[in-house]
């Protein structure tokens, strides 16, 4: 089996955590931009492209802003700004913690293993579950391929298995 980035955090078990008032040191997620495009395209649309998760799991928040950039790169250059309205669905709630190991001769001497390993904050992560939609893309019908190729680079960047449906709009 090919392994896939962030493997740690992929798969969860347990209630998430994200009372940020409780915790302290959280890092601000990496995407900022949660829409991108035209937004009146919402209106003139003819399709709407959605990448869909097929199995439960959590996308931390570089992977969300890798896959922005991705989308929204392409369909820039081949669409054009004006043609399509790209809107991120998710956002990264949930705190993740690691328990950060010594890495040198003697480290065994200075550190307690798995006793107290609460750990510290060290990113945030979209909870999603199968059928949610990550991503959705509004465009016309003439760059219906161009919206399937942006969301199959979008869906390159998830660290979960997904998949594409284009709707037709009236």
């Amino acid at each position: 089996m090919p392994l896939r980035p962030a493997r740690c955090y992929t798969h969860f078990s347990g209630p998430p955590y994200t009372r940020k008032e409780y915790i302290h040191g959280v890092p601000q997620p990496k995407i900022t931009k949660f829409e991108m495009g035209n937004r009146e395209m919402m209106e003139k649309a003819e399709v709407k492209g959605e990448l869909i998760a097929v199995e439960a799991g959590q996308i931390r928040h570089n992977a969300l802003e890798a896959a922005r950039i991705a989308v929204n790169k392409y369909l820039s250059s081949t669409a054009g700004d004006a043609n399509f309205y790209f809107r991120i669905r998710v956002y990264p709630h949930h705190v993740l913690r690691e328990n950060k190991m010594m890495a040198f001769a003697g480290a065994d001497r200075l550190q307690d293993g798995m006793r107290q390993a609460f750990g510290k904050p060290v990113g945030t992560a979209a909870r999603v579950y199968p059928g949610h939609i990550i991503l959705e893309v509004w465009g016309l019908k003439r760059h219906i391929e161009n919206i399937k190729e942006a969301l199959r680079r979008g869906g390159d960047k998830m660290p979960i298995p997904t998949r594409i449906v284009i709707r037709e709009l009236q």
